[in-house]
């Protein structure tokens, strides 16, 4: 299907590009998002009409987003969740998660303008991009951690999964040194050797 874009779609192209596209991709996306026109000739007639105010909007959008950016670029979010030992996730961390952080923090964002490329399932600092605008796509930092402590010590730096893991040696090793027999005798058990 022939669509005219009515803003700029990443991937696909610039305001008033005339692109071809799938039929669903159309019909299911573009057309009710209003981001696009069937490529009509009624309906290119009509954009040029209207290009101009299109391309107005766009651009105070632009700057909005862009003024917006500014404030909200390199910020750290912290998201606390319950994860295992090994700083595994026990779920993982949606754009609707991130959304509400970040909204939670004074900047109001959709879950939509968070595009995760993979899952999060795991503790620790994860740098996440926003697209504010289709052409202003700034980087926050999202700080997954089990608790606020957990949280500030990886925002200073720390690796808070190596602490446990070395408590966990420890422990091994204690183990391994009182093995039976190898520990002190009684009493009762040196009288009966003699």
């Amino acid at each position: 299907m022939q669509v005219v874009l009515l803003e700029r779609v990443e991937k696909l192209g610039q305001i008033g590009d005339v692109v071809k596209v799938k039929d669903g991709f159309a019909r299911n996306f573009l057309l009710p998002k209003k981001k696009a026109l069937r490529a009509t000739k009624a309906n290119l007639a009509y954009f040029e009409t209207q290009r101009a105010q299109l391309e107005t909007r766009n651009l105070e959008h632009k700057k909005e987003a862009a003024q917006i950016g500014e404030k909200l670029k390199g910020k750290a979010f912290v998201l606390l969740r319950q994860a295992g030992d090994r700083g595994q996730l026990y779920g993982s961390v949606s754009p609707r998660d991130i959304a509400d952080v970040v909204t939670a923090g004074g900047f109001t964002i959709a879950r939509t303008q968070v595009p995760i490329d993979k899952a999060i399932k795991t503790i620790g600092l994860h740098p996440i991009s926003v697209v504010l605008h289709p052409e202003v796509r700034i980087s926050v930092t999202i700080n997954v951690a089990r608790t606020e402590d957990e949280a500030e010590r990886q925002a200073r730096g720390e690796d808070v999964l190596v602490e446990q893991t070395e408590e966990e040696e420890v422990t091994v090793n204690a183990e391994a040194l009182f093995e039976e027999g190898a520990g002190p005798k009684r009493e009762d058990e040196s009288a009966e050797a003699e």
